[in-house]
C-alpha cells in the first residue's frame, strides 16, 4: 500500500506536499519522494525511510515550483531500493513524472508489449515504471506540442484499456499540468480538494481526505472509478469519465486497517465504519458465544481501539487499554521479512500487567494476516498474568492472496489459508477465536454509504473483480516473492559478513 499526493498551486507547494505525505505516512514507511516542476525543469528528492528522514532543509529548498507530486511507499512489486522509490519520470514526451498506488496484474505482458511496440526499456522491477511508460507512449501519438484536455483524456482512456489491476495515479506533464486518475473499479482511493488564496484557486489530490484537510485544503469529492482529472498549470480543472465500463468496488481493507480513522473514502467515514464493525462483532459474540466468561476487553492498538470500545458497549463489559504502544516503531504488517516482524512486535507493544493478572481477557484486533503478531501478543497477555485469552478479529478469515496492492501475495504466508478456525486458534494459542462474518463487515461499511453496492473482498472469498487472476498467476507471483525473499536474505547475510569483517 502506498500514498500519493499532488498539488497545482499559486505559490510554492513543497511544504504542503511534505505535510500531506506525513499525513499519509501510515500507508508506507519504506521510502518517500517529492518532485516539483519549476521553470520547465523537474526537481526531485526521494530516499528510503520515513518522510522526516528522506527530506532535510537543503532538499526542501531545492524543491521549488508551484506544481508537484509526492509519494510514500512500501513495496508490493519490485525491490525496496531507493532507485525504485517514487515519483518516477521519463524525459519524452515533454517530461512526465508519476506516482502510483496499487498493483498491476498484467505487468509482465505490458513490459513485453512496451519493448515490442514502443522500444521502451523498463529499468526497474516496479510496475509503476511500466504504467508511466505506457502513459508516455500514448502521449507520443499526439502529433502536437500543445495538449488539450481531449488529448489528455484520450490518453487515459487508452491506458485504462491496456492495464489491469488497481491503481490511483497522479502525474505531471511539463508545460501542461497535473493528471490524476483512478482504476475503473475504484479499488484504490483518490480524493480531490481545493483551497482559495489571494492568487487564485489551488487544487490537491491525495490518497485520503485527511491529507487534504490537514494541509488547509477543503475536500471536494472522491475521484470516481475510471475518472480522470486534468488541472492545467494555470489552474483550470477538467474532469471526464475515461473507462468503458466503470464499477465501484472499493477495497474493504482500506476501512479495516489501512486508512486513518479521520479519513472519508467514497463517502464513508472510516471511523464510523470501524464503530459499526465493533457493533456487529459484539452482537455476534453476544449471540453465539454466551459461554465465554470474559472479564475485560482489550484492543491491540491502535486500529482496533474504536472497534473494541463499541464492543464493550454492546457486551456491557469493561474496556481497558492493556498495551502501551511505542509510536517510534513502524507497522509490523508493512515490515519485510517474517524474522523482522517477529522481533518488532515486542519492541512495539508492552503489556500493563495490572489489566491482565487473573482475568479472562478478550483481545480485539482489526485482522489476523500471518498470525505472527497475534501469537506473540497472546503470549504477552499470558506472561502478564491473564487466566484465559480469547481473541476477536474485526475482519473475516484472510484465506487468499491479495493482488491489488496489499502485501499479502503468498497464500502460504496467510494463517487462514486452508485452515479452519479452530486450527488457527490452536496455532496462535488462544483459548477462543472469533472472526467477523463477511456479510457483517460489508454491512458495517455499506451502511455509511448505501450507494456502494459491492466491495473488493478477494482476500476473504477469493473473488478477484478484475477477472484476470488465475491460479497460474498466483503461483507465479508466489514464486517471484520467494525468489525476492531469498535474494534479500542473501543480501542481508552479505552485509552482515562485510560488517563483521570491518569490525
Amino acid at each position: 500500500m502506498c500514498g500519493v499526493v499532488g498539488i497545482v498551486g499559486k505559490q510554492p507547494v513543497n511544504q504542503a506536499l511534505y505535510d500531506g505525505l506525513t499525513m499519509l505516512q501510515h500507508r508506507g514507511q519504506d521510502a518517500a519522494g517529492i518532485m516539483t516542476i519549476d521553470q520547465n525543469t523537474l526537481r526531485l528528492r526521494k530516499g528510503n525511510g520515513l518522510v522526516r528522514d528522506a527530506f532535510h532543509t537543503r532538499h526542501m529548498k531545492r524543491l521549488t515550483g508551484n506544481l508537484g507530486i509526492g509519494h510514500v511507499r512500501y513495496p508490493t512489486a519490485g525491490s525496496s531500493s531507493a532507485a525504485e522509490a517514487q515519483p518516477l519520470y521519463v524525459n519524452s514526451p515533454f517530461g512526465i513524472a508519476m506516482a502510483h498506488n496499487g498493483n498491476l496484474t498484467n505487468s509482465k505482458e505490458l513490459q513485453q508489449q512496451l519493448f515490442d511496440q514502443a522500444r521502451r526499456h523498463i529499468n526497474t522491477t516496479s510496475d509503476s515504471e511500466i504504467l508511466l511508460n505506457i502513459f508516455a507512449h500514448e502521449l507520443t501519438t499526439k502529433d502536437t506540442m500543445r495538449l488539450s484536455e481531449d488529448d489528455i483524456f484520450a490518453t487515459v482512456t487508452k491506458v485504462h484499456r491496456q492495464i489491469r489491476g488497481a491503481y490511483a495515479v497522479v502525474a505531471m506533464i511539463i508545460g501542461h499540468g497535473m493528471v490524476a486518475f483512478r482504476d475503473p473499479w475504484g479499488i484504490r482511493p483518490l480524493a480531490l480538494g481545493k483551497r482559495e488564496t489571494e492568487q487564485g484557486t489551488e487544487y490537491m489530490v491525495a490518497s485520503e481526505s485527511v491529507a487534504i484537510d490537514g494541509t488547509g485544503f477543503t475536500f471536494m469529492r472522491d475521484v470516481e472509478p475510471g475518472e480522470a482529472i486534468y488541472i492545467t498549470e494555470q489552474g483550470q480543472l477538467f474532469s471526464r469519465q475515461c473507462a468503458d465500463k466503470p464499477m465501484h468496488c472499493p477495497c474493504i481493507f482500506e476501512y479495516v486497517y489501512f486508512a486513518r480513522p479521520d479519513s472519508f473514502i467514497d463517502g464513508v467515514s472510516v471511523y464510523a465504519s470501524r464503530i459499526n464493525m465493533g457493533r456487529k462483532l459484539g452482537e455476534k459474540i453476544k449471540r453465539e458465544y454466551q459461554d465465554l466468561d470474559i472479564d475485560v476487553i482489550i484492543p491491540i492498538p491502535e486500529t482496533a481501539c474504536d472497534i473494541a470500545l463499541e464492543m464493550s458497549r454492546v457486551l456491557a463489559l469493561p474496556y481497558r487499554q492493556g498495551f502501551v504502544k511505542n509510536r517510534y516503531i513502524g507497522r509490523t504488517f508493512i515490515m519485510p521479512g517474517q524474522t523482522q516482524r517477529r522481533k518488532s512486535v515486542r519492541r512495539k507493544l508492552n503489556a500493563i500487567s495490572a489489566e491482565f493478572k487473573g482475568k479472562n481477557v478478550l483481545l480485539v484486533d482489526d485482522s489476523i494476516v500471518r498470525g505472527t503478531t497475534s501469537e506473540q501478543i497472546i503470549e504477552m497477555a499470558r506472561e502478564a498474568g491473564a487466566k484465559n485469552v480469547y481473541f476477536a478479529s474485526a475482519a473475516p478469515e484472510i484465506r487468499f492472496p491479495n493482488v491489488y496492492g496489499i502485501d499479502m501475495p503468498s497464500a502460504n504466508e496467510l494463517i487462514g489459508y486452508g485452515r479452519e478456525v479452530q486450527e488457527v486458534c490452536s496455532i496462535i494459542k488462544a483459548d477462543g477465536l472469533i472472526y467477523q462474518d463477511l456479510e457483517d463487515l460489508v454491512a458495517a461499511v455499506q451502511v455509511e454509504n448505501p450507494r456502494l453496492k459491492s466491495f473488493e473482498t478477494s482476500v476473504f472469498n477469493g473473488q478477484y473483480i478484475t477477472g484476470d487472476v488465475s491460479q497460474s498467476y498466483l503461483d507465479r507471483i508466489d514464486a517471484e516473492r520467494n525468489d525476492n525473499v531469498r535474494s534479500a536474505e542473501s543480501q542481508e547475510e552479505t552485509n552482515l559478513e562485510m560488517h563483521n569483517e570491518d569490525d
